[in-house]
């Protein structure tokens, strides 16, 4: 039995822990905050409930095989999930609006020739099905495999551009914001690509074109909600580690992983603790002190993205009067100048015209009664930092925006707040320690590697790395897998390949 210790609990970290459990380990999460779920927070007041994290969830699959493989009870029996039907609705800046269909390719192009015109859900179509010869190309090695050696390969990016004539020459598109220009062709179908894109923190202008595999997952898998709101899937997950006796140590904030004779050996907390351990998982963003050496991988191996990365800005509002019979879970305000809300976001400024998610779920278990609804408005924003988020006056402004602009999918949405709670990316760096708020983007393909995260096997033998800042990267699937990996090459050794 090997003594493991897990750093962060976060729904990676997690996984990784109850998988290396059930192998017969004895493992402990040392977990800075008061409790567990990382970026699956939750906020209570007077008899509202809203997710601070993500809202909905895209590759149930993920979550499934984690419960299968660490006891009886699946997934469903666990949380109750329930598909999104619209999966959203989508409005544009020059009036148009269109509801797209939970997982139904044929009612995604119907509504959209319905609203955008005959040919437009044949060109998204396509565009679909080249996304999905891209997920055929690089799904094993981009998200089911340890990080290879020869991980260059994957800097070539999988997306089967269609060839275009541009400037006397053959061109094909390299970015999303070429895709959505050259292949689209329709700048509404290019906001609905550029809003995938933007809503993982990802800049359409630079993001390769493999991140059409972003819209392809959730279009085919679908969208998923947890009655109860979203933590519930992290307490489900919580649950199943102390099931299988996992040890969680709350308000340990750990300082440095221990080497001892050039492995990793344990870990030391703020009170200057240390816990032995024969391996250690590092499920938070590896930073300079933390890891013997400040690195966790070497001059050949891959490293983090230069440039900020981008956090969330939340508005939760406890609204009077009950939610309408039609309403719809998820509705994207698109930008009405899509080029200056990208220079503001990853040129740190606060843009003026912000992509707005409003999020409505149907669910009694976030309100008082029916009589009153909660609703949660987001939108991706420069980190802390560049931007002073801490700044009152900063704050209530881009809330102001938030609220004017998801007017236009909540009717007489500013008569009705009763409450509003304002989170920004300070509130995620101080909550999770994440530098800046940052929310980490997943991994892609393409771009000389330029958007892989570092491999879950470090260069620091008994150290490895789960959670969003390691391979294959940030959000619920992506970290899922990556406990997953975690897990493999603990269990089965370096050679671990993935499973089959």
């Amino acid at each position: 039995m090997a003594r493991i210790a897990v750093i962060g609990a976060g729904t990676g970290a997690m996984a990784a822990a109850a998988r290396l459990a059930v192998a017969g380990n004895k493992v402990t999460v040392y977990e800075r905050s008061a409790s567990y779920g990382g970026s699956l927070g939750r906020h209570e007041h007077e008899g509202f409930v809203f997710d601070t994290g993500p809202g909905l969830l895209h590759l149930p699959a993920v979550q499934r095989d984690l419960f299968v493989k660490t006891g009886k009870e699946s997934l469903e029996q666990s949380v109750t999930l329930t598909q999104v039907d619209p999966a959203s609705r989508h409005l544009f800046a020059d009036g148009t609006a269109v509801s797209l269909p939970n997982a139904s390719r044929a009612g995604v192009a119907a509504a959209l020739d319905a609203a955008l015109g005959a040919g437009a859900g044949e060109r998204w179509t396509g565009f679909l099905e080249r996304a999905r010869d891209a997920w055929d190309r690089s799904r094993r090695p981009l998200l089911e495999e340890p990080l290879r050696a020869d991980h260059q390969v994957l800097g070539r990016d999988p997306y089967p551009a269609l060839k275009q004539r541009r400037l006397l020459r053959t061109r094909q598109a390299a970015t999303v914001a070429e895709i959505g220009a050259w292949e689209l062709a329709d700048a509404r179908l290019a906001a609905l690509l550029d809003g995938y894109a933007l809503s993982y923190g990802l800049d359409p202008r630079t993001a390769p074109a493999s991140a059409a595999l972003l819209p392809y997952m959730e279009q085919s898998f679908g969208s998923w909600y947890v009655m109860g709101g979203m933590r519930e899937l992290a307490r489900a997950v919580y649950e199943r580690c102390v099931a299988r006796r996992v040890e969680f140590v709350f308000g340990a904030e750990v300082v440095r992983v221990v080497e001892k004779d050039g492995r990793a050996a344990g870990l030391e907390l703020a009170g200057g603790e240390v816990a032995e351990a024969d391996r250690v998982v590092l499920g938070v963003r590896p930073h300079a002190g933390l890891v013997p050496g400040g690195q966790v991988w070497g001059a050949d191996d891959v490293t983090v993205r230069a440039g900020s990365v981008p956090g969330r800005f939340v508005v939760l509002l406890s609204l009077r009067g009950g939610r309408e019979a039609d309403a719809v879970h998820r509705t994207v305000v698109h930008s009405a100048d899509a080029a200056a809300e990208r220079e503001a976001v990853f040129g740190g400024r606060v843009a003026a015209h912000p992509t707005v998610t409003v999020l409505r779920p149907d669910d009694p278990a976030t309100r008082p009664d029916d009589a009153h609804e909660a609703v949660t408005l987001s939108a991706v924003v420069a980190p802390q930092g560049p931007v002073d988020w801490t700044d009152p006056a900063v704050r209530q402004r881009f809330a102001d925006v938030l609220v004017e602009r998801a007017g236009a999918a909540v009717p007489g949405l500013r008569e009705r707040i009763l409450h509003m709670e304002v989170r920004t990316p300070a509130e995620t760096e101080a909550e999770t320690g994440a530098e800046g708020g940052a929310v980490p983007p997943p991994a892609l393909a393409g771009a000389q590697g330029a958007y892989l995260h570092p491999g879950n096997l470090t260069r620091l033998p008994g150290l490895y790395l789960a959670g969003g800042w390691s391979h294959p990267g940030g959000g619920l699937a992506h970290a899922g897998m990556s406990g997953t990996l975690v897990a493999g090459l603990v269990v089965e050794g370096d050679g671990f390949r993935g499973s089959q």
